[in-house]
């Protein structure tokens, strides 16, 4: 063997050697990268999880509103992802608990039991005005002591959750969006999908409540959308009564 060939066998070697341990390395990045996000979600490979949604009109099949299924296919490719598989359920047909599957919860609870159970339980500190009437609360979230009003089509508000009620590591979380319209409901699912990743270096796989504003969705729709704050603690503790009003004494 020639000194020409002996070199140009040992570069073959070598590059099939660097070419063999990037592969290994991407290959270990990637199902570290994926065991981090089936954590988050809670969806293990093969898993089940439910995607709980309203229902358009009052008939016995789940017709799912344009709006509802936008929000479903901004959730649809982190499941898949995960390996998992989803079930389209109507709110008022869910009768269980949680903690055994993931559990998706999209709507307002004005229109919504499952996710108006979720919030009296797990987020006491929440109340969403759900007064049909026109008026400049209608809609508003209260949290702890601050109210949020929206804005129609300029200035609109979603609360993004990950809940596990303090269970064993091992329980499937519920995630809640919550928005002042429909369209802010997508902006939840759009906001966790493109950013899972920083929220789960950020929370783990505890629980966290997010205020999110939705801006100028008339022009943008649900693209432009900014974290205002994390709630989770005023979230979780009930709503301080209001104070007495003052009564004066005046001397006779």
């Amino acid at each position: 063997m020639t000194e020409d060939v002996r070199y140009l066998v040992l570069g073959l070697l070598t590059a099939a050697l660097s070419a063999t341990l990037g592969w290994f390395l991407r290959t270990q990045l990637w199902k570290r990268r994926l065991r981090r996000k089936q954590a988050f979600f809670g969806l293990p490979a093969n898993s089940e999880s439910l995607l709980v949604v309203n229902r358009e009109g009052s008939g016995p099949e789940l017709t799912v509103t344009r709006p509802d299924v936008c929000s479903l296919l901004e959730l649809a490719a982190p499941i898949k992802d995960c390996g998992a598989h989803s079930q389209v359920v109507a709110h008022d047909a869910v009768q269980q608990g949680f903690g055994e599957r993931t559990e998706f919860c999209v709507g307002n609870p004005a229109v919504h039991r499952r996710m108006a159970a979720h919030m009296h339980s797990l987020l006491p500190g929440v109340r969403v005005n759900t007064d049909p009437e026109p008026g400049p609360d209608r809609g508003a979230f209260q949290i702890g002591g601050e109210r949020y009003r929206m804005e129609g089509g300029r200035t609109e508000y979603a609360i993004l959750a990950r809940l596990t009620a303090g269970q064993a590591p091992e329980a499937r979380p519920v995630f809640l969006f919550c928005g002042q319209r429909a369209i802010t409901n997508q902006a939840a699912t759009r906001y966790l999908a493109r950013h899972h990743e920083r929220l789960a270096r950020k929370h783990g796989n505890n629980t966290f409540a997010l205020l999110l504003k939705v801006v100028n969705s008339q022009a943008y729709g649900p693209d432009v959308v900014e974290l205002v704050a994390d709630v989770t603690r005023a979230a979780q503790e009930p709503i301080p009564a209001p104070a007495p009003a003052r009564t004066s004494h005046r001397a006779k």
